[in-house]
């Protein structure tokens, strides 16, 4: 296929021949490592705030902020706010991608970057149902509906950080980055929450101790806008940029040209969405149900999700060789086997084998599709709606499946007396649903992104 001037310089080759070389080859080591910082640390930050709200929805939000009559009834609507965050992510999404997609990568970030960080804070400052009564859960949902928004934006444009700067035969590596900041925010939310946890007595924790993790988001918004801000425009951008063939309105371009990678998308997003969300998520809570500590339960899903990083790392680079669409269907089978033995060892009331059926559930398993995913979406639009086309997808399918997992699998779990089964089958259908979708991507592994 015949290059255009932006995607293609030319070497002297012998006998004075013209060679065309990969133009992404020509970034320096420091530029792609500035890049891929400024993705995994503003990823981390973002995902920790959002997760942390997440993890104190089944811990704390629903007795200070959902009372009710029963405590499965105030549990229920605490994770139905963590689930209300998941309807507004594909309108940031589109809000964000359409600015990434328009103006830039870089400035979008830092936009997103600044509003999570506002929101989380706030929501450390948010008195209680006790003090100003039906005002708080309704500002607390407000504010976690401008995280969603933020996040909305907040995922494709981490990643095309990292993937538009990447050497094509790295591409699943660096793809993988990103994703590994969400298990970071993950680790450093719950490691905040459980020393928060051992620090302060039952009392002082639901009455300040709670509030301490988020109001720290701000010293990590600051480390993240402060990297984020020495990284430059992706070359992916900037060529479409200079090209002049930046689209007018991203969705409209997507929506009419792409759809068919959109709805590949929003597929593929069931199984890794649905899937984190349980192990990440309603783990915690379940596992305290049974009559495992707060610590425990937190433990267990922290050390899953540091074992998670390096088995990314590891995949991501593999899917450099293999493919990325091999790597994802073989986690997605392995998970939809694993879900229900995963919730068998956890009701065996052992903290070690709850640990264990967390590290091979969320660390192994689940690491195997997540760490290409983002890569996979990435390679399947053009530069000037990849933004758009990815995050749209994206956050349609966490809507669709991701947030309401938790609140979803709580229901199943009510509506059949305590059985564990029903929410296994739930996750074998997004994993056929995901199966399905894959078969019709496209696999890009050592092609140029740009081509």
């Amino acid at each position: 296929m015949t290059k255009t001037a932006p995607e293609v310089a030319y070497a002297t080759g012998g006998a004075g021949a013209h060679v065309p070389v990969d133009k992404s080859q020509l970034i320096d080591k420091k530029t792609r490592l500035r890049a891929l910082g400024g993705s995994a640390v503003g990823s981390a930050v973002e995902w920790y705030d959002y997760f942390l709200y997440g993890t104190m929805s089944g811990l704390v939000f629903g007795p200070l902020f959902f009372p009710a009559e029963s405590a499965t009834a105030s549990q229920m609507l605490a994770l139905a706010s963590f689930a209300l965050a998941f309807v507004i992510r594909p309108i940031g999404g589109i809000v964000f991608s359409h600015i990434g997609d328009r103006i830039g990568r870089k400035k979008t970030l830092v936009v997103t970057l600044t509003l999570m960080g506002v929101a989380t804070v706030a929501i450390g400052l948010m008195p209680t149902y006790a003090q100003i009564g039906a005002a708080a859960p309704i500002l607390l949902t407000v504010l976690r509906l401008i995280q969603g928004l933020a996040l909305g934006g907040e995922w494709g444009g981490g990643l095309l950080m990292a993937v538009e700067y990447s050497p094509k035969k790295s591409r699943g590596l660096y793809g993988a980055v990103p994703q590994t900041g969400a298990l970071f925010g993950l680790a450093l939310g719950n490691l905040a929450v459980v020393a928060a946890d051992g620090i302060f007595t039952e009392e002082q924790f639901l009455s300040f101790g709670w509030r301490i993790p988020f109001l720290l988001s701000v010293v990590l918004v600051a480390v993240g806008l402060w990297i984020r801000n020495k990284v430059a425009e992706t070359p992916s951008f900037q060529k479409v940029k200079d090209s002049g063939t930046t689209a007018k309105v991203p969705l409209v371009e997507t929506l009419k040209n792409h759809w068919r990678q959109v709805l590949v998308v929003i597929g593929a997003k069931f199984i890794e969405t649905s899937t984190f969300f349980i192990f990440a998520t309603f783990t915690v809570s379940y596992a305290v149900s049974l009559g495992f500590t707060r610590g425990e339960a937190l433990n267990a899903v922290l050390i899953a999700a540091v074992v998670a990083i390096p088995v990314m790392l590891g995949v991501g680079s593999l899917s450099d060789r293999v493919g990325r669409k091999k790597m994802f269907v073989a986690g997605t089978v392995a998970v939809m086997i694993y879900i229900v033995p995963f919730f068998w060892m956890i009701n065996q009331g052992s903290a070690v084998l709850l640990t264990i059926a967390c590290v091979l559930g969320f660390g192994v398993i689940w690491s195997m599709y997540g760490a290409v995913l983002g890569t996979l979406f990435a390679e399947s639009f053009s530069a000037d709606v990849r933004y758009t086309g990815a995050s749209l997808g994206y956050q349609i399918g966490a809507a669709l499946v991701g947030g309401p997992a938790p609140l979803i699998a709580t229901a199943l779990l009510t509506a059949f007396t305590g059985s564990y089964i029903p929410i296994g089958l739930f996750v074998v259908a997004c994993g056929i649903v995901s199966l399905i979708a894959v078969r019709f991507a496209r696999e890009r592994a050592g092609q140029d992104l740009d081509d």
